[in-house]
């Protein structure tokens, strides 16, 4: 899945949303492409554990 995170500002938030996703699903491979903000995750989890877990975590997330 493709993921537009709009307020992933810097290398930190880009470790944040990495880490929020990981932790819904240990396995999940994500590359983040800070520039243009879009996330793509490699996921067994729902796009909805995904974008909600990012969305508690204060990285509210868009699908593409």
């Amino acid at each position: 899945m493709k993921l537009l995170i709009e307020n992933m500002t810097c290398g930190g938030c880009a470790r944040g949303v990495t880490a929020t996703i990981q932790d819904v699903d240990a396995n999940a491979k994500v590359e983040v492409d800070l520039a243009s903000k879009i996330v793509t995750v490699d996921t067994t989890a729902s796009t909805d554990q995904i974008t909600n877990a990012l969305a508690e975590d204060g990285f509210p997330a868009k699908v593409q």
